[in-house]
Formats: structure tokens, C-alpha cells, sequence
């Protein structure tokens, strides 16, 4: 049974609550983590807790157990000439903000004649997230 400092492989499928499919280790390796290390969301970590290899379970992982709510002080408006041409704005494509240290992607959520709007939080905040996980092994 899986415990807080095992190290575990996991195949999964991740959906939103209206059943899109955001990410999947299909046709790839298994998903490898230290259990309680931070390195998965807090919901997935507490998730395989309990699990036995070969196991397969579905779990529901609230929005404050997953990416956090959506943050209006992650949502930047920028005059649309303060952008170079250059730079493609298409609505929902992702861009990188330089803050001097380090690259931050953000969403273009809004291009106007003269407003660019960006947000920064990570595009699954906000959301109640769905994982079927499958254990495939615990060292």
C-alpha cells in the first residue's frame, strides 16, 4: 500500500468535470513521483495514498487541491501598442513574460484594437479536476 516517501509509477487520464481531456500517460512512460515530496498536486499525492499495485481508482480533486482558484491579480491588460507586431495575439495562444529573473507563460485571453489581455494563472486553476490512475509500481 502506497504511503507518504514511497516512490511510485502511475498511469492516469486527467479530465475536467465536463469530461475533456486535459492530459494522459497514454503511449507513454508511467508517471514517476515521490508520494508527499510536492512534486504532484496536493489532490493526486493524498489520491494514490492507500493504493496497491495493479489498482485502478478515480479521484476527484477539488479545485483547492488542484491548481488553486483563478487569481484576478494573475490577469495583466496591456496597451496593444506597447506589444511588437511581431508577437502573434491570437486568443488562447500562450506567450512568455520576461519579470527581469525569470520567463512566465501566460494566455492571451483577449486581443482589441487597443487592449491586450493576459492571464497568468495556470490554465487549470479554477478548475475541479478528474484523474483515473492506474498503480503500476511502488519502491
Amino acid at each position: 500500500m502506497v504511503k507518504s516517501g514511497d516512490n511510485v509509477a502511475v498511469h492516469y487520464k486527467g479530465t475536467l468535470t465536463d469530461g475533456t481531456v486535459f492530459d494522459s500517460s497514454e503511449g507513454r512512460e508511467p508517471l514517476e513521483f515521490q508520494v508527499g515530496s510536492g512534486m504532484v498536486i496536493a489532490g493526486f499525492d493524498s489520491g494514490v495514498t492507500g493504493m496497491a499495485i495493479g489498482e485502478k481508482k478515480t479521484v476527484h480533486i477539488p479545485v483547492d487541491e488542484a491548481y488553486g482558484p483563478a487569481s484576478e491579480e494573475m490577469i495583466f491588460t496591456f496597451n496593444r501598442l506597447d506589444i511588437p507586431d511581431d508577437i502573434p495575439l491570437e486568443v488562447g495562444g500562450t506567450l512568455n513574460m520576461h519579470n527581469g529573473q525569470q520567463s512566465v507563460p501566460v494566455i492571451v485571453r483577449e486581443v482589441s484594437a487597443t487592449n491586450v489581455i493576459l492571464d497568468g494563472n495556470h490554465p487549470l486553476a479554477g478548475q475541479d479536476l478528474i484523474f483515473e490512475i492506474e498503480m503500476v509500481s511502488i519502491s
